[in-house]
């Protein structure tokens, strides 16, 4: 039999109707149905675990798509705004309904949260680290195409500059932004030709980057840059691979030297390829930009859970959790960023003042206004601003 090709890409209406979920969640919904169980009430805290090694702090994000997972189902929902700086074992999210209703939305709802608030969080820190250099996301290739709206978007959140993504204007309402790949110099057989074209067919408002390092030495085709460009020159790339790398330090500041000469100080350097939190310490006093990808991509993970802490099986609610989870529902209230107090719901704090947990759903019903992913990036980089340069991993 021959097996017609296909894409393993999740339909969002599977995803919605729980059919992209563990087994495990497909049977014991079972089990509740049969065992006429299916109108106990439980609250659901969702709530970070351990920080990867050396994170003091995260970002939260994915809540909304989280919500479009449990929009129209009969639950409530509470959660910390987008963007908010949290530390381990804090709690994020309260889901509040009939655990029949969202058993198997456990899965993907984690998956959505833990997967965004990774890729967030190390976008946030290389930004710290990046002080006022632009940082540029290229990661796409790193990842499932399936998935590219979402990690475009958490990166951007998270505090990149721009993101490379074509679909972004219609998906997350961020222009795109790109320079050239090595094989558009290929393509023409060298760099002169190739930038000489993408200035004559892209459109004036796209900066001309030129990328320096196909063919020859970086100092050299700089130069050609110039020549070809002139004063049209925004900026100049630099992706040498590792076996020509050098001491990228050494080369910036020899093409800057040489850029100078010539009257072109203000041309922008755009360093890319293997950039991480160390290269970015090394270089961003003599780079202008940065072109991150995997390492960003590909974060350490932030682990998130999700646990019932209140059950009501017709006589009220009850805290109840399993062992090493705090029971009850709990209000988080912020004194600053990263000093929070967290209390029993109907409690009133000591020390600070602003509760934090917002309701945003009602009976699957949403009743408060998200904010854009450029509010939420916004947010992320105030609170963000307000810390120490965490130490770089």
């Amino acid at each position: 039999m021959v097996i017609g090709l296909r894409l393993f890409v999740a339909k969002a209406e599977d995803i919605r109707e729980g059919k992209i979920t563990d087994i495990y969640f497909v049977r014991t919904k079972k089990i509740i149905k049969e065992m006429g169980l299916t109108d106990i009430r439980v609250r659901m805290e969702v709530h970070t675990g351990g920080l990867p090694k050396g994170y003091s702090w995260a970002v939260y994000a994915g809540l909304e798509e989280a919500l479009a997972i449990l929009s129209g189902k009969p639950v409530n929902v509470y959660s910390l705004p987008e963007g908010t700086l949290v530390k381990e074992d804090f709690p994020l999210m309260v889901i509040e309904g009939k655990y029949y209703d969202i058993v198997e939305l456990e899965t993907p709802v984690l998956g959505v949260l833990r997967h965004s608030t990774a890729v967030a969080s190390k976008a946030s820190r290389i930004k710290r680290l990046a002080m006022n250099r632009t940082i540029l996301f290229f990661g796409l290739r790193a990842a499932h195409p399936a998935i590219a709206p979402a990690l475009d978007r958490a990166a951007y959140i998270g505090g990149l500059d721009a993101v490379s993504g074509a679909f972004n204007e219609e998906y997350i309402g961020v222009k795109p932004v790109g320079t050239m790949p090595h094989a558009l110099v290929i393509i023409f057989g060298e760099g002169k030709a190739a930038w000489v074209a993408f200035d004559k067919v892209i459109e004036p408002e796209v900066p001309r980057v030129a990328l320096i390092d196909t063919f020859n030495d970086e100092r050299v085709e700089a130069l050609e840059a110039i020549e070809a460009l002139g004063d049209k020159l925004y900026g100049i790339r630099l992706d040498t691979p590792r076996s020509r790398r050098g001491n990228m330090r050494e080369i910036i500041k020899e093409i800057k030297w040489v850029l100078k000469m010539k009257g072109f100080q203000d041309v922008k350097i755009v360093v890319s390829g293997g950039i991480n939190e160390k290269s970015i310490i090394e270089l961003r006093d003599v780079a202008d930009a940065f072109g991150v990808g995997t390492s960003v991509a590909f974060p350490p993970s932030v682990d998130i859970s999700m646990d019932i802490v209140e059950i009501d099986r017709g006589g009220g609610w009850k805290p109840i959790s399993k062992r090493g989870k705090l029971p009850g529902f709990k209000q988080v209230y912020r004194c600053n960023v990263l000093d929070y107090e967290i209390v029993e719901w109907d409690k009133k704090p000591e020390r600070c003042t602003e509760p934090m947990l917002i309701k945003y759903m009602d009976h699957g019903k949403l009743i408060k206004q998200l904010p854009t992913p450029k509010e939420i990036r916004d947010y992320v980089l105030g609170q963000v601003a307000k810390l120490p340069e965490p130490t770089p991993t």
